[in-house]
């Protein structure tokens, strides 16, 4: 009998039995809290393989894009073949902060004081102090959500925590999520706010806290995910000239900055219902409070020479500076390095293959928490195409060699590349290497001058660096001037959760930031096109525009 696969685990398929009671038997947590009833939206699953053997989607389940289902409205309804899904909103691999030991901290000096007994911003009163004096930082990213609970009184994190971001439904990218809350709006926000309030409430009771312990919160991420975070309007920033209304207002003279504040309670967060959310300034367009924030974590302002800091990720963003002028661009990347578009792709959880070797001419592999390899996450998908590359079966022409129809790598598993997988990996890697190149130009640096590359972002912190240099995702640089900064953004956010000053200085520092708008480059095709080739980055050609 085909069987149910969730997650690399699986079951028999019954007739009539609902996806969430087999995953629920599998061991496979999947949210849900309304009774099997549709309401509350929350037990989204997606469906990879076998979706014809499922009775059809119920009115329930007409806010989600083909190939998603409400888990407890999908039923078996025939068994000619398995039916494959993976859970939304899995646990993620988290690394802790910022790795790079040359940021200096900043002082601690939090909006939140204790006057009393009761605990105050500024002047005015929150409520009475009830245990101890919490602050959240997070990240929503387009893939994935990072946050972490800090001691507002030592600056210390006491909890960390993510997930997926449970948005895929309304597309993989910030674009098809801009249109799906064009139809659908406020969908997402609420997705979000649910699967957030979900995972602060375990984090509480594994601390043994209460809501009521977290006064403080800031919140980064590029300028779709912060802005649909405070249920603004998105609209704007998916056309020409691709600005988010905090940016058009302080253009217009309105605003003085592009930060947002909110009281928790109008947005519906598991903190204390007084609390302020602080959303972080954006740099310019697509260039987001994340970039913004990674600045911040990794003292990118202070450092002399030329730095180049780079962010991977569905929205890949991108700061170069010589020490007096900076200049930022965003890269839609697409989400290829995330898991997405790639046959065996799949974001950083257990069973993800993140490291790829040939021994013997055979491929080994190290998977996260050391399950069965399941697929491959961002970093082993670049050890995969640096393998292939190295061996002939790829050709640096962004294709596999002829007679080559696919990369396996875990014999029996069908996990590896094939011609389309290769082909989505080019075009995420060529955005990427051809906004490098244009910010270079602009510069009028080439990647030799560069004294650093700070990588930014989890996915970046298990690359290997001479593997993605060879294929060209990164300028070809010395390994010793290579800067893994971890999840710089969530550190950021922390920066300004715990310093008044932090926030203060990073609003003027994204003012500062020149954004490069890489679509107005007169060869920027000629430069994409030429990325999607697998070899190391090279100088730009002297453009119309100088360089």
């Amino acid at each position: 009998m085909p069987d149910v696969v969730a997650d690399g685990h699986r079951l028999p398929a019954h007739p009539g039995r609902s996806l969430l009671d087999a995953v629920a038997e599998l061991g496979v947590a999947v949210p849900a809290s309304c009774r099997s009833s549709g309401r509350c939206h929350e037990c989204v699953v997606e469906v990879s393989g076998g979706a014809e053997q499922l009775t059809p989607p119920t009115e329930a389940e007409s806010f989600l894009a083909h190939g998603f289902r409400l888990a407890c409205q999908a039923r078996v309804a025939r068994t000619d073949r398995d039916v494959v899904l993976a859970v939304l909103r899995r646990p993620l691999r988290i690394l802790l902060g910022a790795a790079d030991a040359a940021a200096a901290p900043v002082a601690l000096d939090p909006a939140i004081t204790v006057e009393r007994g009761t605990v105050m911003r500024g002047a005015d009163p929150i409520g009475p102090r009830r245990g101890p004096l919490l602050g959240l930082a997070l990240d929503v990213g387009t893939t994935s959500v990072v946050f972490e609970l800090v001691d507002l009184e030592s600056g210390a994190v006491v909890h960390v925590g993510g997930f997926e971001n449970p948005q895929r439904f309304g597309g993989s990218d910030v674009m098809t999520r801009i249109a799906y809350e064009r139809d659908r709006p406020g969908e997402l926000r609420r997705a979000l706010r649910r699967a957030l309030n979900h995972a602060l409430a375990a984090s509480y009771r594994a601390l043994r806290v209460d809501r009521h312990d977290v006064y403080d919160a800031v919140v980064v991420g590029n300028t779709t995910m912060r802005d649909l975070f405070f249920g603004l309007d998105v609209a704007p920033i998916g056309a020409v000239p691709f600005r988010s209304v905090t940016e058009a207002a302080m253009r217009a003279g309105g605003v003085s900055t592009t930060a947002l504040a909110r009281a928790a309670h109008e947005l519906g967060m598991f903190v204390h219902p007084n609390a302020e959310v602080f959303g972080g300034p954006i740099v310019g367009s697509h260039v987001g409070a994340d970039a913004a924030a990674d600045l911040l974590a990794t003292g990118f302002a202070r450092r002399p020479g030329v730095s180049l800091l780079v962010d991977i990720g569905t929205n890949t963003e991108l700061v170069i500076s010589n020490g007096s002028r900076m200049l930022a661009a965003s890269s839609p990347a697409g989400p290829a390095f995330e898991g997405g578009g790639v046959a065996s792709g799949m974001p950083a959880v257990d069973g993800a293959i993140e490291s790829v070797r040939w021994e013997h001419g055979d491929p080994a592999w190290v998977t996260i928490g050391g399950a069965d390899p399941v697929g491959l996450c961002g970093s082993g998908l670049v050890d995969a195409l640096a393998g292939a590359l190295a061996r002939g079966l790829l050709l640096p022409e962004g294709r596999l060699a002829p007679g080559t129809e696919r990369v396996d790598l875990v014999p029996g598993a069908r996990v590896g590349l094939s011609r389309r997988d290769v082909s989505n990996l080019a075009q995420a890697k060529a955005a990427t290497a051809s906004a490098a190149r244009v910010l270079m130009r602009r510069l009028g640096v080439v990647p030799g001058d560069l004294d650093r590359v700070i990588l930014a972002g989890g996915f970046a912190n298990a690359l290997d660096v001479g593997n993605a240099i060879a294929i060209g995702l990164l300028p070809p640089v010395p390994p010793d001037r290579v800067v893994r900064a971890g999840n710089a953004s969530v550190a950021g956010a922390r920066a300004m959760l715990v310093s008044r000053a932090a926030r203060h200085d990073l609003d003027g520092l994204a003012r500062r930031i020149g954004h490069v708008e890489l679509e107005a480059e007169p060869d920027y095709f000629e430069l994409f096109t030429d990325g999607c080739r697998f070899e190391p980055i090279g100088p730009a050609p002297r453009g119309p525009c100088g360089g």
